[in-house]
């Protein structure tokens, strides 16, 4: 069944995201999603709209969200440092619910976007503005999350043995 979405007005867009905002905290972000949708009809670049749709997308890894909506996003977020950084909690969410997932050969995986995800924090800080560690912690953090779970660790090569036949 399809319905036609009723348009906000724009003098109700800043509740409407301090609404999204309460929505993520209660970890409801398909409730925050849809908030930021009605904001971006309106306004299609809202950057705060557009930051929150991210993470609230990527609040929903592991619950067949896939990762590629997180990133059309991203293609719209404006600001070399925004972007790096940004791209980083995309990574950093997806090697998170990779982890819980337990699927064989996850933790090879998640070891991979952890790097990912540090590798984007590490371009981000370059660009920081002034006083906003954001990145440095988001890096420590994954650093922590690497040395804490040792399961996390590349895939090991495999060594294939020649067959010599008589």
């Amino acid at each position: 069944m399809e319905f036609a979405l009723k348009l906000l007005s724009r003098n109700a867009i800043p509740e409407a995201l301090e609404k999204a905002q309460r929505y993520r905290l209660l970890d409801e972000p398909w409730q925050a999603e849809s908030i930021c949708l009605d904001v971006l009809s309106v306004e299609p670049a809202n950057q705060q709209a557009l930051i929150t749709l991210l993470l609230s997308i990527t609040d929903q890894f592991g619950k067949e969200i896939p990762l590629s909506r997180a990133r059309d996003v991203l293609r719209s977020i404006q600001g070399e440092y925004e972007r790096a950084y940004y791209a980083g909690i995309i990574s950093e969410r997806c090697a998170r619910a990779r982890m819980k997932q337990g699927v064989y050969g996850g933790n090879y995986r998640a070891y991979e976007e952890f790097l990912d995800a540090m590798n984007w924090y590490e371009k981000a800080e370059a660009q920081k503005p002034t006083g906003n560690d954001d990145a440095i912690l988001r890096w420590n953090t994954c650093a922590r999350t690497l040395m804490r779970h040792k399961e996390l660790r590349p895939q090991p090569e495999e060594r294939l043995e020649p067959v010599i036949g008589e």
